[in-house]
């Protein structure tokens, strides 16, 4: 076989391209390969021959070996992580080719010839032997660096310094060594106290995993040096009771106090939740003096769920309280190997890395690999060959760290810190360690892994491990370390003792602190009181009048001067205002009061119906123009088209409303159809944080809906999955029928002492139906209204039949109504679903005297939308509603237009009890017909 082929191949037009890269411009190359091409050309004198055919035709044999030393280098920088010794309990997969001398066409005969290529490596020339060492030290011991496929060379070339400078062997100090042993000794120590203290219960120990904790530890001190002032950090339950205690500082008597009930409480409203899951926040000082802020985030079972929250809470403080900086704050996540590579949130997390929306300035990631995800084993877990593989989509650097080797870790996270610090950007650590017990303690491994944990069972423990190397090496004494032992076991033992003599302990960390102080929960009547939420007529006309102002030296399309042409008529001559225009004002006088306002999500700058154009684009230039941006407030206007995700930025925007509860923070999907790929957060935040965490938010979904004829994923944003989820006024859910009640009720959200989520099922064709309009003094008077009363009917003593209501289905009862002249039949719209008007509602009845049917009218099938609520609601009322309908159905909406204006038609003739015009009939099929053709799926 030619000796060669490694030559012939790819290399050697890639050796061609440096060569003429070389003769251009000799410094546009590495210095190693200037000193091998400066040899090339003295050999070769002036024959014409490229670098790559000269090789493969009699170029001197010295030549051909650093080509091949280079090789090397290369070999290892790139694949060297598959050959660490990273694994504290396995044999490591064995990979092909292998890191053999003759891989690189060289031999056991070349070990002690110097080479040039040294350069390359800050050797100079140097035996191979040496440069073989270097690389051997630098990528295959306890540290595996994975950073090569990163197309930047200026990062690569970062990381090549530092690594290879010092080889990657950590040098700490003695001081620094006594700290990581100490941050172990409580990571062991903590977990055994628990484990014998507290038999049976679970706690998902970290047990095996300990190295977490000194390496959390320094990454605090080195972000505080490196000028960070805040950490916020998301991570699962397994060895979060460690991290609060030993890291957090969360006092060790309140984590006694859960394992014991001494923190329930009989009286309070919060249903709670278990140990493992709750968050923390608190200040800490730094060796250096630094205070540093770190909040843990709480966290549902749902793996991975609190990753985009994370970073919705991190980028709220940037934007708020750091004024954009992002090297003030950093946000870590800690995953686990089955979950980092099974859930799809990471994929959406990581592709907001670089979106000026969503950007944090770089997370570190940090996972704890125990090689198993509950029973399965890794091998059936995922299909690439590290769980750590989604990083490289991003181009983010990765590092696998033998997690019984805590001083690599240590320095790893540190690097980590100086390269995210430095380029703003994500760093993932595979910590690869173990599991010592099951995925609970109760639970046993062995059924399913039985020589893995019989290696386990005889491995030691980081502690352990760490002791005997300082020991060896004179570090420490074993008095001094068994002494460290003690003091900390007898501390534990100390706080348990005070909290079984305390009938009850206090936990801390208030609801309403920090940038929630002047808010607090409120009482069942704060909840229905009124709120004024008027805007004086002059200063809401001085809005109008700038957010219908184009520049006059840009050029826009004409359909855009159109329609801000009519937007202008609205302000200065009909003074009555559709849909959009009411949304507009509500952000600009909230902006005027100095309230920031953030809106995200699929399409919104424009909107999905091409209704809002809160940002124009320029046809020429691409130039974004914004209206918002042009009042002269010093809160601002932000308005980000998402990546095309609902579980991420969902999660996302209600984590940068938890931050900052004095912002409107908006979300709004494409279709309401499509919230359900965020459930999760539905579920796990947005309507039950604040009864198990204690955590309020003031987030507000938009989620359009009604139906149009667009079928089954284009009509129902599934308003029966958010009232089934009510409780306790939990939420507020609203299908407004006008514009100004719109206005009112976003004005609303930040007019209150206290904030409740508001999910607002947000209309599609009443965005230009000319009905769905609101007067200016309908703006500069009132408040938001929670049910509106019927104002076509003069005589309520000739109401036999009242139809309650809401949203889109009222437009076309009350055409019916008007057209037909039906003074017998009453509408009434229920514009808040919930908390529900149930007075207001049970009034409706006192009213109408006469009537004999109160009906409950709605477009989704009997089984959906808000009836099956209703009923449940008033089940014991005096209010006996009936309902009309479409039949109950499995699918949310029929895909066939006929079908559909069949039966939007029945509902609208039913609710009557007589037949429907041909005009209506008419609008009916035109309204679908018009939707389909103003959207696309």
């Amino acid at each position: 076989m030619d000796r060669l082929t490694y030559v012939n191949s790819g290399n050697a037009a890639y050796i061609d391209s440096l060569y003429e890269a070389y003769k251009q411009d000799p410094e546009s190359v590495d210095y190693g390969w200037q000193k091998f091409f400066e040899g090339f050309d003295f050999g070769q004198g002036s024959a014409p021959k490229t670098a790559a055919t000269a090789a493969t035709s009699g170029a001197p044999e010295h030549v051909l070996k650093e080509i091949n030393v280079l090789n090397m280098i290369n070999g290892y920088r790139t694949r060297g992580h598959l050959f660490t010794k990273t694994n504290p309990v396995r044999e490591r997969r064995k990979y092909h080719p292998g890191k053999e001398l003759e891989t690189f066409g060289l031999s056991e005969a070349d070990m002690d010839t110097v080479f040039n290529a040294g350069v390359e490596v800050g050797l100079g020339q140097a035996k191979l032997r040496d440069i073989r060492q270097l690389l051997e030290e630098t990528y295959c011991e306890s540290i595996g660096a994975e950073y090569k496929y990163i197309r930047n060379p200026i990062k690569t070339k970062w990381f090549e310094d530092r690594m290879e400078s010092k080889r990657n062997q950590p040098s700490f100090t003695k001081e620094e060594k006594k700290r990581i042993l100490n941050k172990l000794n409580e990571a062991v120590g903590f977990e055994s106290f628990l484990g014998t203290k507290f038999l049976g219960q679970k706690r998902f120990s970290l047990e095996g995993a300990e190295a977490l904790i000194p390496a959390l530890d320094s990454v605090i001190e080195k972000g505080s040096q490196l000028g960070i002032e805040e950490f916020t950090i998301g991570m699962a339950h397994r060895g979060r009771l460690n991290v609060l205690a030993n890291i957090m500082g969360k006092p060790y008597r309140e984590i006694f106090s859960e394992f014991e009930g001494k923190n329930y409480d009989m009286e309070s409203s919060f249903g709670g939740d278990v140990k493992y899951h709750l968050g923390f926040s608190n200040d800490i000082a730094t060796s250096n003096g630094n205070k540093v802020h770190l909040s843990l985030c709480p966290n549902p079972s749902h793996l991975e769920t609190v990753g985009p929250v994370v970073e919705g809470i991190t980028r709220a403080k940037i934007d708020g309280k750091y004024n954009g900086d992002h090297d003030k704050i950093a946000p870590i996540l800690i995953h686990g190997d089955a979950s980092v590579a099974g859930q799809g949130i990471i994929y959406e997390v990581l592709q907001m890395e670089k979106l000026d929306g969503y950007k944090t300035g770089g997370t570190v990631h940090l996972v704890i690999n125990n090689q198993i995800g509950f029973t399965t084993n890794y091998k059936d877990a995922r299909s690439s060959t590290y769980c750590t593989d989604i990083a490289k989509t991003v181009l983010s650097p990765v590092f696998h760290v033998n997690g019984d080797d805590a001083e690599a870790l240590v320095y790893v996270i540190n690097l980590a810190m100086e390269y995210r610090q430095e380029f703003n950007e994500d760093v993932f650590i595979d910590i690869l360690c173990y599991r010592r017990f099951g995925h609970n303690e109760s639970d046993e491994p062995k059924f399913t892994q039985p020589t893995l944990y019989k290696a386990i069972e005889a491995h030691p423990n980081p502690r352990e491990i760490y002791y005997q190397k300082l020991l060896a090496e004179g570090s420490i004494t074993a008095e001094d370390a068994k002494a460290m032992e003690k003091m900390f076991r007898d501390e534990l033992q100390k706080q348990l003792d005070e909290t079984k003599a305390q009938a009850r302990v206090e936990t801390g960390n208030a609801m309403f602190a920090g940038s929630w102080q002047g808010l607090h929960l409120p009482t069942k009547a704060e909840v229905y009181a009124n709120t004024d939420t008027s805007v004086n007529e002059a200063e809401l006309l001085e809005i109008g009048k700038k957010l219908t102002d184009l520049p006059s030296d840009k050029g826009f399309f004409k359909k855009i001067e159109k329609l801000f042409d009519d937007r202008r008529r609205m302000v200065n001559e009909t003074k009555t205002f559709d849909w959009a225009m009411g949304e507009l004002l509500a952000y600009g006088t909230l902006l005027k009061e100095g309230h920031p306002v953030r809106l995200s999500g699929e399409d919104v700058k424009r909107g999905t119906f091409s209704h809002r154009h809160a940002v124009v684009t320029l046809p020429d230039t691409d130039e974004e123009y914004t209206p918002l941006t042009t009042l002269g407030t010093e809160a601002k206007f932000n308005v980000y088209n998402s990546l095309l995700s609902e579980y991420g930025v969902l999660g996302f925007d209600y984590g940068y409303a938890l931050a900052n509860p004095n912002a409107l923070t908006i979300w709004e999907a494409q279709f309401g159809d499509f919230v359900n790929g965020a459930q999760i957060i539905v579920d796990q935040y947005l309507v039950s944080a604040e009864t198990k965490w204690q955590r309020g938010n003031g987030l507000v979904m938009l989620l359009p809906h009604g139906y149009e004829g667009q079928g089954p994923e284009h009509s129902s944003a599934r308003i029966e999955r958010f009232l089934e989820s009510c409780a306790d006024n939990n939420i507020q859910v609203a299908n407004c029928t006008t514009p100004a009640n719109f206005f009112h009720i976003l004005r609303r959200q930040l007019h209150r002492d206290f904030r409740k989520p508001l999910v607002i099922f947000s209309p599609k064709s009443l965005l230009r139906h000319p009905a769905c309009v609101s007067k200016l003094e309908d703006f500069t008077r009132g408040q938001f209204e929670e049910l509106i009363d019927d104002s076509f009917t003069t005589d309520i003593k000739k109401v036999t039949r009242v139809l309650f209501c809401s949203g889109k289905i009222y437009y076309e009862l009350l055409e019916k109504q008007q057209a037909d002249k039906r003074s017998d039949v009453a509408l009434v719209r229920v514009e808040q679903l919930y908390p529900t008007p149930v007075l207001e509602m049970e009034a409706i009845k006192a009213k109408y005297t006469n009537a004999k049917e109160f009906i409950w009218v709605q477009e989704e099938p009997e089984n959906m939308g808000a009836w099956p609520y209703m009923l449940r609601k008033f089940r014991k009322s005096e209010l006996q509603l009936d309902v009309i309908s479409r039949k109950e159905g499995a699918s949310t909406a029929t895909g066939y237009a006929k079908q559909h204006a069949s039966q939007q038609l029945y509902i609208i003739s039913k609710a009557f009890e007589a037949p429907v015009s041909e005009n209506q009939k008419e609008k009916v099929k035109n309204t679908a017909k018009k939707m389909a053709e103003t959207n696309a799926d």
